[in-house]
């Protein structure tokens, strides 16, 4: 039997934490119950989907190495029902694991060792963004149109061409973010000051990995930008679609 524990509180939102390691799986959930979290413990990849399933959380925190299913199928199979928040856990610096989790939709990724206090500011940084001010992110009833695209807001779906865009939260953050200022060009830090919060601290090549994302979604290329454009030296910009 894999173990599981369930938190007996009832708050508002739902955490999961994936980790085979128990002492550390205990240290996080133990962190998040103090902020408030109702929070369920798991410690195996194939046991951890039909978990997801029914606790249906609001954050996952996963790990990269797990026994059963790794943590990128667990996040690529748990992106077919949930949009909740993920942040993804490794012991592994080498960069192709951080673009291959963040691939499959995690939001954000820490290597282990790490302060369990600095991943309490990213989830905190990460749970604010829904309820961000409007500085941060269009007003919640603007539809932002670039050429053939679409963007909605209030149901936060984007269409090109007629068609819907799948993206995850943060991947349609950051559109929405460069699509609010098509004049601006965004650095790093500015897009994580307005996606992630001024408060947020991390690896700042994250954007440039959701931003990669963002482009294959919308069919940009290297060699054709329509949508999101590079500005060398400096950073991004939104573009016309044309």
């Amino acid at each position: 039997m894999i173990p599981v524990t369930v938190s007996t509180s009832s708050p508002a939102r739902r955490a999961v934490v994936v980790d085979d390691e128990e002492a550390l799986a205990r240290l996080v959930a133990g962190y998040l119950e103090r902020e408030g979290y109702a929070t369920t413990v798991c410690h195996d990849g194939a046991r951890a989907v039909d978990l997801l399933r029914e606790v249906d959380p609001d954050l996952v925190v996963l790990d990269l190495g797990l026994p059963g299913l790794d943590g990128v199928e667990v996040c690529r199979q748990l992106r077919a029902f949930s949009d909740c928040y993920v942040v993804m856990l490794t012991a592994r610096t080498e960069e192709v694991d951080t673009l291959v989790g963040l691939s499959v939709g995690a939001d954000d990724y820490m290597t282990k060792p790490f302060s369990p206090r600095e991943l309490m500011a990213r989830v905190a940084a990460l749970m604010r963004r829904p309820r961000r001010a409007a500085s941060a992110v269009p007003p919640a009833s603007e539809v932002l149109e670039i050429g053939d695209l679409r963007i909605d807001v209030e149901a936060r779906e984007v269409h090109r061409a007629g068609r819907v865009v799948p993206l995850t939260r943060t991947e349609f953050d950051v559109l929405a973010a460069m699509a609010a200022k098509p004049g601006r060009v965004f650095d790093r830090r500015a897009l994580i000051d307005t996606v992630w919060g001024a408060g947020w601290v991390g690896d700042e090549h994250l954007v440039d990995v959701h931003v990669l994302h963002v482009r294959q979604k919308l069919g940009d290329t290297a060699n054709a930008q329509r949508y999101v454009r590079t500005v060398r030296g400096v950073g991004y910009r939104i573009g016309t679609g044309t």
